[in-house]
């Protein structure tokens, strides 16, 4: 029987040290591959619109030093039965989780605007999200959700993962059905 030449014996260790610094990989970035943020956007099927103008005496994103503070968004896109009114009432609680995602995403859009390429996101810090609701309805938190799983599918749970409130008001701006704001921490330049 023949020893094993030194190339053949390092190759187990190789491949298991090629496996172990992927699964190092793997579990720094939460189990998402190394993808780009808008990478992920089109993987989800999601192109940024253009966002929307600010509807009264305000900007969409203020930046200093290196956090990003977005303004309350609502729906982008216009507003018609489909984002307006109460959750709990006029829509269910999955058709707010909707809605909220899709703030989510118009967030994105004046998030990119602001500061060019989302790579530079370090950390969503904050989530701050306002459902338009009857008195009685309780489910603010499920349908917040729908913005802060979008955030995790699109940064990975390490960068994503954020403080949050989700409150219920008697009424919103133009009678959207929900209103969220965000702070964001990027990079160091």
């Amino acid at each position: 029987m023949t020893s094993p030449s030194p190339r053949s014996a390092r190759a187990p260790r190789t491949v298991v040290g090629a496996l172990a610094g992927l699964l190092v990989l793997l579990l720094l970035t939460g189990g998402v591959a190394a993808q780009t943020p808008e990478e992920r956007l089109a993987e989800l099927g999601i192109e940024l619109p253009t966002p929307d103008a600010p509807t009264a005496n305000f900007v969409k994103a203020v930046t200093t030093g290196n956090l990003v503070f977005l303004a309350g968004h609502g729906p982008c896109g216009g507003l018609d039965e489909s984002n307006t009114g109460k959750v709990g009432l006029d829509h269910t609680v999955e058709e707010g989780y909707a809605i909220a995602r899709w703030v989510g995403v118009c967030l994105l859009a004046s998030l990119a605007r602001e500061i060019g390429d989302l790579s530079r996101v370090k950390r969503i810090v904050r989530v701050f999200g306002m459902v338009n609701t009857p008195p009685d309805f309780t489910q603010h938190s499920q349908v917040i959700n729908g913005c802060s799983d979008l955030m995790e599918q699109v940064f990975g749970p390490a960068i994503s993962k954020h403080a949050r409130a989700a409150v219920g008001m008697a009424s919103l701006p133009r009678d959207q059905s929900v209103e969220i704001e965000m702070l964001v921490e990027l990079h160091d330049p």
